[in-house]
């Protein structure tokens, strides 16, 4: 019987017996057999999102045999394609709920299990406090771990067993590669070698985000957009009081929020208050397929993030070709040259931030300009075709040490 130890937080120590959680669990590890290819690799991911449907698909037309592993169910769905046909997504104990640390010794010991069927020639995964900790816990190495920003910079020291997690994971990880310079910095304040690192934004599919070719419906009307989820790291509220102030002065401004989430209620009661609903379109879920309709409809992208890497929705709206206000945090500093292809405000103070857009209202002559300057960056950094080859040039590093 296999199994290993660790003490959690509290001081109690977990068992990670495989077999006997594998039992309980009534889990069928059973594998088809399937030609063998130039690599095998565990794709492992908290969720499945637009970001893991453009790893997984551009794995899919590599020659690696690569196996996706979901540790929870989505709470929301944010990615309607179906995983690509050739990742052999994997049916297990995790995927079916929400996360909850007590699952951890059970999880482990089954993902050892499956890393012992499979025999992967190494392990992708990230968040890097669940799935990364869960892949160095099963023992397996080599592991990429790979952060997705709020992991490092907001979760990382919450608390003394948060630190704690961190640094085993990544001391156990041969190599990591994040989206940004900022989670690549907190992960060397842990103990990340920084010769075992490796930065590249996730890029975008430059070729379907583009800028409009026709002009706005209404030249007097303008025209903000948000994209970011109405969770409190992404300061939605913060848009809606900017809104409120720069409706009271400009009767032709208008806004766009897509999604939703947790604070819909406090964003809704913000623009209720003073009167201005009827000038905000909420465009709920859309599908990657129809966001550039949404950006071609917009004057102004907006995105007032207190934590980001390399934001995704940034780079669709520069390929597209806006001019982009945002937050002044470091990962939106690697984008956005204040004054070129878009304004920086100080995070959080929704005063700034309406003044800035009313500047950018009253400088439209300006926006065609920044909106060229915008796309150019997307150009130079943000092609994802581009910059996953920097992922495969990690795998082969991994296993060539």
């Amino acid at each position: 019987m296999i199994s290993s130890m660790v003490r959690n937080y509290a001081g109690q120590i977990w068992v990670l017996d495989v077999v006997e959680c594998c039992r309980l669990e009534g889990v069928n590890l059973q594998l088809l057999i399937v030609p063998t290819a130039s690599m095998k690799i565990i794709y492992f991911s908290k969720n499945y999102t637009p970001h893991d449907y453009r790893f997984l698909s551009s794995l899919s037309h590599t020659d690696n045999e690569v196996f996706f592993l979901q540790l929870q169910a989505n709470r929301r769905q944010t990615e309607d394609r179906a995983v690509p046909a050739k990742i052999r997504q994997i049916p297990w104990a995790g995927g079916q709920r929400e996360f909850h640390w007590r699952d951890v010794p059970r999880l482990a010991s089954i993902l050892r299990r499956l890393t012992k069927e499979i025999k992967p020639d190494l392990i992708h995964a990230g968040p890097i406090q669940n799935c990364a900790f869960l892949a160095a816990l099963s023992g397996f190495r080599p592991i990429l771990a790979m952060s997705w920003g709020y992991d490092l910079v907001m979760d990382a020291d919450k608390s003394a067993w948060m630190r704690w997690v961190t640094r085993f994971t990544l001391k156990r990880s041969a190599f990591f590669t994040s989206d940004a310079n900022i989670s690549r910095d907190k992960a060397v304040a842990f103990g990340m070698d920084p010769e075992k690192t490796v930065i590249f934004p996730w890029g975008t599919d430059i070729d379907h985000f583009t800028p409009r070719t026709s002009p706005p419906s209404d030249p007097e009307a303008f025209t903000l957009f948000c994209s970011r989820s109405w969770e409190p790291i992404y300061g939605v509220d913060i848009l809606a009081k900017a809104f409120v102030k720069v409706a009271s002065v400009d009767p032709d401004v208008n806004l766009i929020l897509l999604g939703g989430g947790s604070q819909g209620s406090r964003i809704r009661q913000i623009l209720t208050s003073d009167n201005v609903m009827e000038r905000v379109h909420f465009g709920g879920h859309v599908t990657q397929k129809d966001l550039l309709h949404w950006y071609h409809m917009t004057d102004l992208y907006i995105s007032p993030s207190h934590v980001d890497g390399s934001s995704v929705t940034l780079m669709e709206a520069l390929a597209s070709g806006l001019p982009c206000l945002v937050s002044d945090i470091p990962g939106n500093r690697e984008w956005i040259q204040d004054g070129v292809n878009g304004w920086l405000f100080r995070d959080g103070d929704a005063d700034d931030l309406a003044q800035k857009i009313i500047s950018a209202i009253r400088n439209r002559s300006s926006l065609t300009k920044m909106g060229q300057a915008a796309r150019q960056t997307a150009e130079q950094k943000a092609d994802w075709t581009k910059n996953f080859g920097k992922l495969l040039e990690t795998y082969d590093r991994m296993l060539s040490r």
